[in-house]
């Protein structure tokens, strides 16, 4: 038995020897869409990365609704179930704690979590703001237990490439940067007042759902904003409650922003998002231009890098070239089926459970490129300055 609580190991057979596998116990705040995403990860971690950092034991789920917790804990395999997440803290067969839950319970339950020695895996956005995400930073620090912020498409092979190419200077010093993350699905009048739209619970609407995305993958590929100037606006004023569709509640966070900003490095560019983008379904588009080269990326179609090197035009080949990232020797496809089999959404939430069981487990340190809790802290920052920006109508500052 480990000596910390909540992992122990197996024994299992690899390649004729038998090796020790950690076993790590899990508990998991919130029952949606994206805690069906992070489990999956995790079982289909277990045998596509063979021999796993660790194997995961799902010791309890947690939701505010107790008949939604049990419905979910016999889904998904938990031994039990909650409707309090005090419990998992409590519960010393759970070593890890995954927080998917609604954004107005990531901090106190992750502060708690660090305070017992637990790791944690925090979906994005850290927090409702960056007050409490500090608060958040400073308690995985002053605890000292592993922390990641669920900025998942950092584990895309593709944008990973792009990364490679970046750091090997192949499109040379950065100047441009556009990043883009559009949907459409509330643009409807009718479309009920969910909790995305409260800024009690959420904390803002596009800005900290879609915006924290690429804010995120703009720091980690091309350095971090100096100032942001913005615009931010709400399309729908009103929507029909949830339980009273006859009723109406005010809506109180954006619909859509869109910031020009200047990095440090002296780049300049612009954020935008939007969850009222008809014809947009999932499109988040990146394009980075560099003095020597460019290059970009759009995640309805993820296996694929666009690059243009400059260097091309003096062979008469000039143009963007589309690089199928799903070769054996790219990022993570080694251990999926085959080459040049194509990976989907879900798999880079695969690619994260790896990433962090390999910390939890020892096996190795956090990667570098896995978002942390200082990472998550970081956007939220720049969020909060995109949103006083806009207030003011003045450019703000990103002071961290």
């Amino acid at each position: 038995m480990s000596e910390k609580k909540g992992i122990s190991f197996v024994e299992k057979k690899v390649n004729g020897k038998i090796v020790k596998i950690h076993i790590v116990g899990v508990g998991v705040i919130g029952t949606s869409n994206m805690a069906k995403a992070h489990i999956n990860g995790y079982k289909q971690m277990a045998y596509i990365f063979w021999p796993p950092p660790a194997l995961v034991d799902l010791v309890k789920i947690c939701d505010i609704s107790n008949d939604v917790a049990e419905e979910a804990a016999g889904r998904y395999g938990f031994r039990s179930y909650t409707d309090r997440w005090q419990d998992l803290i409590e519960d010393e067969n759970v070593r890890v704690i995954e927080n998917v839950g609604t954004n107005d319970v990531h901090a106190k339950p992750c502060i708690e979590a660090a305070k017992s020695g637990k790791d944690i895996l925090c979906e994005k956005p850290l927090a409702r703001n960056a007050e409490e995400a500090w608060e958040m930073l400073e308690a995985v620090k002053k605890y000292n237990v592993i922390h990641a912020c669920g900025n998942n498409y950092r584990f895309t092979p593709a944008l990973m490439l792009a990364r490679k190419l970046i750091d090997e200077g192949k499109i040379g010093k950065i100047q441009h940067v556009r990043a883009q993350y559009l949907q459409d699905f509330i643009n409807k009048p009718n479309f009920p007042l969910i909790w995305r739209l409260q800024k009690s619970v959420s904390g803002s609407g596009s800005l900290g759902d879609l915006g924290s995305h690429i804010i995120d993958l703009t720091r980690w590929l091309c350095g971090e904003p100096g100032s942001v100037q913005s615009i931010v606006k709400t399309f729908y004023k009103e929507r029909p409650l949830p339980n009273n569709p006859t009723h109406k509640g005010i809506v109180d966070v954006d619909d859509a922003f869109i910031s020009t900003v200047e990095f440090v490095n002296g780049a300049v560019g612009f954020f935008e998002a939007s969850r009222c983008s008809n014809g947009r379904k999932n499109y988040e588009y990146i394009e980075i231009s560099g003095e020597l080269g460019s290059l970009y990326f759009s995640l309805e179609n993820l296996n694929y890098l666009h690059v243009y090197l400059q260097k091309d035009e003096q062979e008469g080949i000039a143009g963007f070239r589309v690089v199928d990232v799903t070769e054996l020797y790219h990022p993570y496809i080694k251990y999926w089926y085959y080459a040049n089999n194509y990976r989907g959404w879900e798999d880079v939430c695969v690619h994260q459970a790896y990433e962090f069981m390999n910390a939890v487990s020892g096996a190795k340190r956090l990667a570098d490129y896995v978002a942390t809790f200082e990472d998550g802290y970081k956007a939220m920052v720049v969020c909060d300055a995109i949103i006083k920006s806009a207030e003011t109508g003045k450019k703000e500052y990103i002071k961290y």
